[in-house]
């Protein structure tokens, strides 16, 4: 399980993990879980700011990019910069998706999709265990 999140200066082995994440957070981040639609902490969050990931602190959405996708998940049209995240083939469960990893940590954020609104036609589907909610200040 070492392998599976970590980047320099992070917590890397399973204990470590396990004693700065929740079990829901260590659920979906470590072992690509899934929380329930509309019973989250984002989806339905409209405080301007940016969403880091939980493990790094590293900034990973912007709320100017945040819509409601109807899906019960926090959903954005783009992630705050293009080397935020990295997207890897998903072939789980029987679906052909494209997760959508953390760059810093390696872990879990969900999923994106080619549904969303312009300007990038995106829909990054993003578990809200996986973030940490910056306001903007003034």
């Amino acid at each position: 399980m070492a392998d599976k999140v970590l980047k320099c200066g992070l917590p890397s082995d399973e204990g470590e993990l396990k004693k700065i994440l929740t079990p829901e957070q260590y659920r979906i981040m470590v072992e690509n879980g899934t929380e329930r639609p509309f019973q989250n902490a984002y989806w339905n969050h409209h405080e301007q700011g940016i969403y880091v990931d939980a493990i790094s602190g590293v900034p990973l959405f912007s709320s100017d990019d945040k819509f409601d996708s109807g899906s019960g998940w926090p959903s954005f049209t783009r992630p705050i910069s293009a080397d935020a995240v990295k997207e890897i083939a998903d072939y789980s469960h029987g679906m052909t998706r494209i997760e959508v990893r953390a760059s810093s940590s390696n872990s879990h954020l969900g999923h994106v999709f080619d549904d969303g609104p312009a300007p990038t036609g995106l829909r990054y589907c993003i578990n809200s265990a996986s973030l940490k909610f910056i306001p903007r200040k003034g």
